[in-house]
């Protein structure tokens, strides 16, 4: 698993991003039209993928997909 795998689903779930826009720096909410639904989204995603289930919180906490992708990595270790 690297940031650039998780930048993909991120970019291939939310249709409002355009391929190849978003960076480990990029912030989550910025993201166009973001919503509680784009967090559900993002936590079934890491689910389906990583078979993690992020808690709110740590979604919360997380402002760029780095600290997303730093996320996971603590809860796989």
């Amino acid at each position: 698993m690297d940031i650039q795998e998780l930048i993909i689903y991120i970019e291939e779930e939310f249709e409002e991003v355009d391929k190849g826009t978003l960076h480990p720096e990029s912030s989550i909410r910025d993201i166009e039209g973001w919503s509680s639904m784009h967090a559900l989204i993002l936590i079934a995603l890491v689910d389906n993928h990583y078979d993690i289930l992020l808690t709110g919180e740590e979604l919360k906490n997380a402002l760029t997909i780095q600290d997303l992708y730093n996320a996971i990595l603590k809860r796989k270790s």
